[in-house]
């Protein structure tokens, strides 16, 4: 197994910096004249992975993607890769300290010249100086931790340089699930429950699988693939908090549930909360809490009291209601049941949970590509800045270890 060859090399290069310059500066032994055929063939290895991992993935159940968390594919951090591997198309996002690339393998064999992903760089002095080292990290883990799940972002790799983190991602040509809402305005309601069904089963896997609250719920989180499928991404915010509570104020304003914004304490509830702001979205086209001033927003959230437009059915009501409630003791979804109770609400009552899970149903808007690269359903945004801080070697002392996971 490539992983097996990899975390040799990560070994070994871990015990060449470690040693003294004199040593550096003397003969190869031996046994590093044996390691760099074994170097060569673990980085081989990991670029014929890359070129098969589309062909080979499938859709694996809740209990496969933890008992076969050594077997799979995918989520390994690899010491091979280089930015120099993968061929910069386009900028398909970009945030406050990353950029998210459209890339495919530099130099393909033949027949892979159309396999492309998604690389997520972030640059390590940005992570730092805006304090977001444990969410990078988290979201490294927690990623790692859930590949192949059907609707969440699949991370194929990981790997870093001297001055970047990198996230191999699957491409999704789709674009946000934000963009086709704002065109259509709002979603009917057959497509308002295929999109929410598919994330109830997300839902459902990160809290009672993995313990993880996800914490970014919104329209422009969430992708859909070339097949009409969602697929959640940015995991950022996401965190691991089993039965403990967390007191991190993050999120987006017209999201955020009220325990976040009263600081009392948060669980895996507050995806359930903006589960409920989602649903009213889809359906109306705009959240039910929305302000100019960040604070009103926030005194309409803590009030808890949703408005629903006349024309939205009775279940459509309840089912919000219940997701809506300020007393997380008495919110849908943390109660009694979990997330079988979202499920079971007449709601849901046409969704065929386990073909929805297998992708066996068509998604309501399935989008129309000319390839694999296509990047139509994605803005376009200005070049990097240039002259930005390098990451020094005070820094590197300081910050590497925290980064090892890459």
């Amino acid at each position: 197994m490539a992983s097996a060859v990899v975390h040799k090399i990560l070994h070994h290069n871990h015990s060449n910096r470690e040693s003294s310059p004199q040593q550096n500066h003397s003969s190869p032994a031996p046994q590093e004249d044996q390691e760099l055929p074994t170097m060569e063939r673990a980085y081989e290895e990991e670029k014929i992975k890359l070129a098969q991992w589309e062909d080979l993935k499938r859709p694996l159940s809740p209990g496969q993607i933890a008992v076969d968390a050594n077997k799979k594919l995918v989520e390994n951090s690899s010491c091979v890769l280089r930015q120099q591997d993968f061929e910069l198309i386009k900028t398909l996002g970009t945030g406050t300290f990353a950029r998210v690339w459209l890339v495919r393998l530099a130099n393909p064999k033949d027949g892979d010249q159309n396999k492309v992903f998604a690389l997520k760089i972030l640059r390590k002095v940005d992570v730092i100086r805006l304090k977001q080292v444990e969410h990078v990290r988290n979201e490294r883990n927690v990623l790692a931790a859930v590949a192949g799940h059907p609707f969440i972002t699949t991370m194929v790799a990981s790997f870093q340089d001297t001055d970047s983190l990198y996230m191999l991602l699957d491409y999704c040509p789709g674009g946000e699930v934000f963009s086709y809402l704002r065109r259509a305005r709002r979603f009917n309601e057959p497509t308002s429950q295929f999109y929410a069904a598919e994330i109830v089963l997300i839902l459902e896997f990160l809290h009672e699988k993995e313990g993880v609250a996800y914490r970014d719920l919104k329209p422009e989180n969430i992708l859909i693939d070339a097949e009409g499928h969602l697929k959640l991404v940015d995991f950022g915010f996401a965190k691991k908090v089993d039965n403990r509570e967390t007191y991190t104020l993050c999120g987006t304003p017209e999201y955020l549930a009220p325990e976040v914004i009263r600081n009392t304490g948060h669980g895996c509830a507050v995806d359930w909360w903006a589960f409920g702001i989602l649903v009213y979205e889809f359906l109306v086209g705009q959240p039910p809490f929305w302000d100019q001033n960040p604070m009103k927003i926030y005194e309409q959230i803590v009030e808890g009291r949703v408005r629903y437009p006349s024309a939205m059915t009775p279940d459509a009501r309840d089912l919000i209601s219940g997701l809506c409630t300020v007393d997380t003791s008495k919110r849908l979804g943390n109660i009694k049941g979990g997330a079988g109770a979202v499920k079971s609400h007449p709601w849901f009552r046409n969704i065929d949970w386990d073909a929805l899970y297998h992708r066996k149903v068509q998604g309501p808007i399935v989008p129309h590509l000319r390839g694999p690269a296509d990047t139509r359903n994605f803005d376009e945004y200005e070049p990097e800045p240039e002259g930005r801080e390098k990451y020094s070697s005070e820094m590197r002392e300081r910050w590497d270890e925290c980064f090892r996971d890459f």
